[in-house]
């Protein structure tokens, strides 16, 4: 069950890479000013998406939206094989055995936050 945890870890990721580069940039634009180089090429970024109207269904809202559904899957399937460590030194190993859950809650979240920007953002609109 581990190696499809971190399967689906990596697709996730894979997923949510879209819009965090997107996210990203909009924040790097705004830091300084589009003449130098990070936030000019930011620019770039954000332009292409906007210019583009299945990006932002697609990329902003629809493949967040996949990797918020299927973290959740995820993580709420496999809530009864959560193996406590017994003993003080068994942390570390317990920690690595749960590291690929870790990685589909932080990419939950991450899907779960750009979804919530992408919406207000609509409903500003």
């Amino acid at each position: 069950m581990n190696a499809t945890k971190s399967g689906v870890a990596a697709g996730q990721v894979l997923l949510i890479l879209p819009a965090a580069l997107f996210m990203g940039a909009i924040v790097m634009r705004n830091l300084q000013s589009p003449q130098h180089e990070p936030a000019h090429t930011a620019q770039r970024i954000v332009m292409w998406h906007s210019a583009q109207r299945w990006t932002l269904w697609v990329l902003l809202f629809g493949l967040p939206l996949a990797v918020l559904a299927a973290g959740c899957f995820t993580l709420l399937s496999g809530c009864d094989d959560v193996e406590r460590p017994t003993v003080a030194r068994q942390t570390l190993t317990a920690l690595y055995a749960q590291l690929s859950r870790l990685g589909v809650a932080v990419a939950t979240l991450m899907a779960g936050a750009i979804l919530a920007i992408v919406v207000m953002h609509m409903l500003a609109n």
